[in-house]
Parts: structure tokens; sequence; C-alpha cells
């Protein structure tokens, strides 16, 4: 195509993750058209109305916005259709059906917050932390049938370091994943770009949306893999475990010298009425920070200044 003519964007995106790459667009210049996002929801104690990230990123630079309930209803395709897209671009939004993907003539640009072919799914930034990668990345493709599987274009590393949660990952992954798509999208619009299909691999991690259960704390695994899935869930959904019959989250733990000798997993240990230590199969690990059930977060230290522990499961 002729690269002097602007490319008409439209962007689907909903939270904070989308809003760096939508406003990076538009800050390069490129001539976004209109921006689609979730509708309103109620949230909070009050179920007040409160609209995306993107939706509000979208207002302050003055583009319209759309917000289907349903990605197939004709009312939202016909309005959609009418901003004559040469191209779309998806980054934290729902899974797209043909009818939309397929829409502009040059397709649908995904960002994903992992090195594809891995960690296809919803997660891929938590999945990442929890199974103790040491790096992970960003990747750019054309959209197609099956999640996460279409032709590659390009991408860009991302060291994990032992420090990280997927709080800090996820904010470094959003601002590297803005520029990779800048320059995707520059290298679309100049028809200078290769696809690549992505490869067959035989062992292929997966990231699955995350539930309540993902966030269980079993003991009887390393002390290191017990770290890495409260790292991998914070600052949310949070690591958890049964606390007095009660749930308590579980936001920061680190791993003790001291090897588990002659004791269950799960065992835990009071010490100084300071420290409040667990039992893995391997080492014993340390709380330095949680919240009971209907509590503020506090360290161990707080929590044990006014709580007695009995049990924990």
């Amino acid at each position: 195509m002729n690269s002097n003519q602007p490319l008409r964007i439209v962007f689907l995106g909903t939270p904070d993750f989308a809003v760096a790459s939508l406003e990076a667009l538009v800050e390069a210049g490129f001539q976004v058209v209109a921006v689609v996002t979730a509708p309103d929801k109620p949230s909070g104690r009050g179920l007040q109305v409160h609209e995306t990230a993107v939706k509000a990123s979208a207002l302050k630079l003055g583009l319209p916005v759309l917000q289907p309930e349903k990605l197939k209803n004709p009312v939202f395709l016909e309005q959609l259709s009418s901003y004559k897209a040469d191209l779309q671009v998806v980054v934290a939004f729902r899974m797209l059906p043909e009818l939309v993907w397929s829409m502009p003539r040059l397709g649908t640009i995904n960002l994903h917050g992992s090195l594809l072919p891995q960690y296809r799914g919803a997660a891929p930034i938590n999945w990442a932390v929890i199974n103790g990668e040491a790096k992970t990345g960003v990747t750019t493709f054309f959209l197609k049938h099956e999640i996460d599987t279409g032709d590659l274009l390009l991408t860009d590393e991302e060291p994990i370091h032992a420090s990280d949660t997927a709080g800090t990952l996820y904010h470094r992954l959003m601002l590297r994943g803005a520029q990779l798509l800048v320059k995707t999208v520059e290298a679309v619009q100049q028809g200078n770009f290769n696809q690549i299909p992505q490869k067959a691999l035989s062992e292929l991690k997966k990231a699955p949306k995350l539930s309540k259960e993902t966030g269980r704390l079993h003991f009887e695994q390393s002390a290191e893999q017990v770290r890495n899935l409260v790292r991998g869930l914070n600052p949310h959904p949070c690591g958890w475990l049964m606390l007095n019959g009660k749930i308590c989250k579980i936001h920061e733990v680190q791993v003790c010298e001291k090897p588990v000798e002659n004791v269950v997993s799960g065992t835990f240990e009071v010490v100084n009425k300071k420290q409040f230590l667990i039992a893995c199969n391997d080492y014993w690990l340390e709380v330095i920070q949680l919240q009971p059930e209907g509590k503020k977060k506090m360290t161990a230290d707080e929590f044990l200044r006014g709580h007695k522990i009995e049990s924990i499961a």
C-alpha cells in the first residue's frame, strides 16, 4: 500500500494495560478513528458505575467510543463498519468473532503479554511468574480463528527478576508492549513486515484465566514454588490460605535458609512473636505481608501483636 496514506485504525481494549498502547499510537501520529471497549459496569461497595480505563483515555483524547454488550449485534457491526478501518488493533480485550476481526482490509493485530506460542491465554504475565520463568516478553500477531495462534509479527523479550511480582512485570510489559505495537503498525503501514507462523512446540505452557482456587497455597510444594505463586498473584487476586478458619490473603513471603526437618508440610511456627513461618517440602517459608479476611494488609509482625495463630490450612 502507499505508505504516505495514513491508516485508519480502530483500537479495541479495556484495562490500563491497553491504555499505554492507545496513547502511544496517538502520540506516534497514527489516525485512531474509533475505540471499542467494554460497557460501563457497577463495582465497589456502593456499586457505582465505572467506565473502563480505555474509555477514560479515549475520551480525553477526543476519540469516539463504542461499548457493545454483544460483538455480533448488527447495530454495533454497522457502527464499526462505518469507520472504514484499514486496520484494527487489539490489546487486552475479549475474544473477537470473525465478523469483527476480518472486517478491516489489512486485518486485525493483537498485542499479547508473552513470547508466543508460549503462554497463550488470559493471564500470561501471572503464569510466567507463577512458573518461575527467567524471561517473558510481548508479541504482536495477526488474529485468526483459534485464540492467540495467528502469524507472528514482532516480539520483544523482558527479563523476570527474582523480586518481580505480576504487578511490577505487568507495568514493564505494558510500556514495552506499547513501543512494540507502534513499531508493528509502522511496519504494516510501510508494507515492510514478515508474517511468521507459530511453531508447533512439544511443550506448550498455557495461561488460563485465574480462579479463586488458583491462589490456594499448597505447602507440600517447594518453598520456591509457593513463593512464585504468591508473587505471580500479587497484587491481584492474591495467594491465600485458611488462617484460624478464615480466608487470609498472602501478599509477600520469602524463603528461609532453614531446611525443613522432621515436620509435616504445612506445619506453622511463630518465632519470638514476630515471625510467622510455614514448612514446605524443603525449606521454611516466612510470611512477610498478609491480609486477614475483612482486614487491611499488614506485616506479619503487626498481625502477631494482636492475633494468635491457632491453625492454618
